[in-house]
């Protein structure tokens, strides 16, 4: 029988469409997440060694193992990694994705989202709000005094209040922020109201003092970007839905480590493709310039991989205040990723175009025909470890990774 590659995409992005995540619950890393375990450090993007890691990453990783009590400086951790008494693995092999660096480690507290359509789930850990944190390499003292207070004060009431208000439909939640500004990526300031508001009378409840339920609202309610991780959590559970389809070319996942930007693709597994990552083109906090700056990182380009971020900008002109360009450019990027996705999507549309629905479904064939690869909102680290955030910009990944899969595609096809 002839392989219909068309059909096989229909079936693919009508599956990440059709997929609804809920967010359910919040547990430690350890006890929920697939094959994590003691010795076992989760990152963003695809595979990559220590030996190749970039700042940020090796700064997160360092921080995470002190947060765990396996070191108590960067020497003791790096030592521990090339010992090989830890491992490094991407969070995507395990179901998870983080922002940035990524690093999850086994006693962090991650978000459960579990896909009511189809039955997958996926994870996520705690946002930390911006500048100096964890995800962007950051790990001096002050950062781990905020890592302990999320997860021996604020966690174990996120998790109470997460199961008393019968969890949060993350799709319904998407579609109302977009039509209140959001893209879903770097812009996530209505979702995470509404996330807070829905959680709020339940932190309330769930806290042992009016004091801490205080303090986590306000934790919840000063950060902008406390809803990104569920979220995150969300595409990666619509996402997957999608993967493993025979002979579909939707990407299924794009993430970037901080050296090299990685794609999957639906119809061939669980093989990775890989480029060297890009710098992003944007903003700089004062004090900073693209000298400083990184090569792109972090799995949260799962959201444009889902039809969100970039591809939704036209829905957030606001956005470019943070990332740079204009209101127009926030609409042209959304328009030119209908030109490489497959679908438009059902759920989530844009007032800004009549209602449109998101382009979702990105499509090999459509990438390299065209020449247009996705676009993609980010964060910028600092390229020296334990800095942080420096600021924020656009970025593509290189059209080679989708030639390349391209034609691993049609070889293992036989076309």
């Amino acid at each position: 029988m002839p392989l219909d590659i068309d059909n096989a995409n229909a079936a693919a992005v009508k599956r990440m469409i059709e997929a609804r995540p809920v967010l359910t619950g919040l547990g430690r890393a350890l006890d929920l997440i697939p094959g994590m375990h003691e010795d076992l450090l989760l990152h963003a993007g695809p595979p990559i060694a220590w030996s190749n890691a970039s700042g940020p990453l090796r700064g997160a990783l360092i921080g995470a193992l002190i947060f765990e009590g396996r070191a108590d400086d960067e020497e003791e951790a790096a030592a521990l990694i090339e010992s090989g008494h830890v491992n490094l693995a991407p969070c995507h092999h395990h179901s998870a994705v983080g922002p940035m660096a990524g690093v999850i480690s086994p006693s962090m507290a991650v978000y459960i989202v579990e896909n009511r359509t189809h039955g997958n789930r996926a994870f996520s850990n705690l946002n930390e709000g911006y500048g100096k944190v964890l995800r962007y390499g950051a790990y001096s003292e002050e950062v781990q005094d905020r890592l302990r207070w999320m997860h021996e004060v604020m966690a174990p009431v996120l998790a109470t209040a997460i199961e008393a208000s019968g969890g949060l439909d993350v799709r319904a939640l998407l579609a109302e922020a977009l039509h209140m500004g959001d893209e879903g990526h770097n812009r996530n300031k209505a979702g995470s109201i509404i996330y807070t508001k829905h959680l709020a009378p339940y932190i309330a409840q769930a806290a042992s003092e009016p004091a801490a339920a205080a303090a986590i609202i306000q934790a919840l309610g000063d950060n902008a970007l406390s809803v990104l991780n569920p979220v995150m959590a969300a595409c990666k559970a619509m996402a997957d839905a999608a993967h493993g389809v025979e002979g579909s070319t939707l990407v299924t996942t794009m993430a970037r480590n901080g050296t090299e930007f990685g794609i999957r693709v639906s119809g061939l597994g669980e093989r990775w493709f890989t480029a060297p990552c890009p710098q992003p083109v944007g903003l700089y906090f004062p004090g900073f310039s693209a000298e400083d700056g990184n090569p792109d990182i972090g799995d949260s380009t799962i959201t444009e991989t889902a039809g969100l971020g970039a591809f939704a900008m036209a829905a957030a002109p606001a956005i470019v205040t943070f990332v740079s360009g204009t209101p127009q450019d926030a609409l042209n990027a959304t328009l030119e990723m209908y030109e490489i996705t497959a679908a438009e999507h059902a759920s989530f549309s844009i007032p800004q175009l009549d209602f449109r629905g998101t382009p979702v479904g990105i499509d090999l064939r459509a990438v390299v025909e065209t020449g247009i690869t996705p676009r993609v909102n980010t964060g910028i680290a600092h390229r020296e470890a334990g800095v942080g955030q420096i600021g924020a910009g656009l970025v593509r990944p290189p059209l080679e990774l989708f030639t390349e899969a391209l034609i691993a595609f049609a070889d293992d096809y036989g076309l």
